[in-house]
């Protein structure tokens, strides 16, 4: 069997993430990882396989089927994925909402122009959130879409949080509010406003005399992150963000309430619950990184989401097993 020879960009928790799925994907392999540091600091759990720094991937192009980009939203992606598609097939987890049209027009011109395949925004949301979406509303044309995100650990608003001047560490939940997500399972399809349907909950830790109440003013009038929501802070102590809040879970639904001509009720449902947010997104990122590869076997090139892909192609198993096995 010919493998799929994929590369990494990037070697943080995305990136050690994508590796680890590499291993639970026969029909792929780790050729190598290209990252900003010192290659020599960099250790895999993959034998033999090379680090290389990012300005040199470019002397790999015959060597890679597909590369998959793991830096941030913020400023790595939209500079990293239009460079890298000049070379490669790309995957990528961009996952600001609102700039996805811009930043798709700006990749899709470099990969037609050379004739790459670049899948872009794919994860769980933008991914496969957005596939039960889009799914929901095809299915219940007369209906309300909800997405619940939690309970789970926002990376971005940790972030957030850290930033504060005072705050030595700190984490932060978003947690879809009971209440709300019960009436829309119960079919209400209620008008719910940021506040009723999510809450926020942080965990911080702070500088010796350092203004506890001034860091809570802060966090719970920040705008764009926690003025639009009913926000507690909780202050504790570094062992104890250490020993309880140092993993990565997150999840949430998605939810198409709708009617039938008749007047019938019906409620489609997506949920997720994940214990390490950026492992599954990872194994969300390899598969797809499979229909990038069949895509360009095929002949086609330029930009594409998940709403482009169909399932088939994510999978490693032909037409025919997956039309006996799971059909």
């Amino acid at each position: 069997m010919t493998k799929i020879r994929i590369g990494i960009v990037g070697y943080g928790n995305l990136g050690r993430g994508v590796e680890a799925a590499i291993r639970q994907n026969e029909d792929m392999e780790l050729v190598a990882v290209f990252s900003r540091r010192d290659p020599s600091t960099v250790k895999l759990k993959t034998e033999n396989t090379p680090v290389y720094l990012v300005e040199d991937a470019k002397n790999y192009k015959d060597q890679i089927d597909v590369m998959i980009l793991c830096g941030g939203s913020a400023t790595d992606l939209p500079e990293q994925v239009p460079h890298f598609a000049q070379w490669f097939n790309t995957i990528d987890s961009y996952d600001t909402h609102a700039k996805i049209p811009a930043y798709f027009d700006s990749v899709d011109a470099v990969a037609e122009q050379n004739g790459t395949v670049s899948i872009i925004s794919v994860g769980w949301d933008p991914g496969l959130f957005s596939l039960n979406r889009l799914l929901g509303e095809t299915v219940l044309p007369v209906g309300t879409t909800y997405t619940f995100w939690g309970d789970g650990l926002s990376q971005g608003h940790s972030d957030a949080v850290r930033r504060i001047e005072g705050v030595k560490g700190g984490v932060q939940y978003t947690l879809p509010i009971k209440e709300a997500v019960d009436r829309v399972r119960n079919g209400e399809n209620p008008q719910l406003t940021t506040r009723e349907k999510h809450a926020r909950e942080c965990f911080v830790v702070v500088e010796e005399g350092a203004d506890q109440a001034k860091i809570e003013k802060e966090i719970i009038e920040m705008p764009n992150y926690f003025a639009d929501y009913d926000t507690t802070v909780h202050f504790i102590s570094e062992e104890e963000l250490q020993q309880n809040h140092s993993g990565m879970p997150h999840g949430g639904f998605v939810i198409r309430s709708g009617e039938s001509d008749e007047g019938d009720n019906q409620i489609l449902e997506f949920s997720l619950k994940l214990q390490s947010n950026p492992m599954f997104t990872s194994s969300v990122l390899v598969a797809y990184a499979r229909a990038a590869h069949k895509l360009r076997a095929k002949g086609d090139s330029g930009a594409k989401t998940v709403f482009d892909i169909p399932y088939g192609l994510l999978s490693p198993k032909s037409p025919a097993q997956l039309r006996k096995e799971l059909l």
